[in-house]
């Protein structure tokens, strides 16, 4: 009974342990949410402004956008720029999303040589390795709270792959920030740009007047359009990794919630052990005692 107390013992002294490392991370987590919220949120003031002048540039001035990223190619490649995390400890982040990737590369019955993969992220990067995919482009320690100089080198690649054609159309998956307490999986064409999706979007109370533009409406796409679909590539890298922080919270809250309820049941458990080994005690004492009488 001795040796069953002491078991129990070292079972709550390291589930303890357990729960102080777990709620270290939700408060680590919570506080990487709140930090990447904050650079967002600056951000989006940013990209909602750009958005807004190439959608009055492409569907008002130009009508001939060939040679630009608005051009309609056939599609023999397709490729998935695939926002995943490096670590683990974030609940269904990445299964989730890569699930819903290899649905629909199986409902549009894509085979592995037409798709080219563009991970960013380890977990993205491993899974499509191992299910025999091409991946074309790995990138790997994306910080916590990442700023568009860091990521550079990311937007900059794809734009230009999609420029020499070594894919045709591109598909962004990433986890989309809901909520604190909800994420959802988001597939959405990047690239080329949708002049149908810029028509849809576009404010024309912004743009109430006709301007005389130098240099040509045209020129100035075309040095506005790269840019925008770098902000685009941009902005689903900061969604998924706020999403990110959002699920690591979640699952250490849940983590610590948990190493709480086993500490109470193993509590328990221990104060029944060492009820039951007391009274096993007085009763032998007893015995004892009568037996010297």
């Amino acid at each position: 009974m001795a040796a069953s107390l002491q078991d129990i013992q070292r079972r709550i002294a390291s589930t303890k342990k357990t729960r102080q490392i777990t709620s270290a991370m939700q408060m680590v987590s919570t506080s990487k949410l709140s930090q990447i919220q904050r650079h967002g949120g600056s951000y989006t003031v940013y990209a909602d402004a750009l958005h807004d002048v190439v959608a009055h540039l492409a569907t008002a001035h130009i009508n001939n956008v060939s040679g630009t990223l608005l051009e309609q190619r056939h599609v023999s490649k397709v490729g998935f720029l695939v926002l995943s995390s490096d670590r683990g400890l974030v609940g269904g982040y990445n299964s989730t999303l890569l699930k819903e990737l290899m649905a629909r590369i199986t409902e549009r019955q894509l085979t592995p040589d037409q798709v080219v993969i563009l991970a960013v992220g380890g977990n993205g990067a491993d899974f499509f390795k191992k299910r025999g995919f091409d991946v074309a482009y790995e990138y790997r320690g994306v910080s916590d709270v990442p700023t568009f100089t860091e990521v550079r080198e990311i937007v900059k690649t794809v734009t230009t792959m999609y420029d020499n054609e070594v894919f045709d159309e591109l598909i962004v998956g990433y986890q989309h920030f809901v909520s604190r307490i909800s994420n959802e999986v988001h597939l959405e064409k990047m690239l080329p740009v949708s002049t149908e999706d810029l028509e849809e979007s576009k404010d024309d109370s912004k743009y109430t007047a006709d301007y005389e533009m130098e240099p040509s409406a045209e020129q100035i796409l075309g040095v506005v359009l790269p840019q925008y679909a770098e902000s685009l590539v941009y902005g689903a890298i900061i969604d998924a990794k706020t999403a990110e922080h959002a699920a690591s919270a979640n699952a250490m809250s849940s983590a610590t919630d948990n190493a709480k309820e086993i500490i109470d049941s193993l509590g328990l458990q221990f104060n029944r052990a060492r009820q039951s080994a007391i009274t096993t005690e007085i009763t032998e004492i007893t015995g004892g005692m009568a037996a010297l009488d």
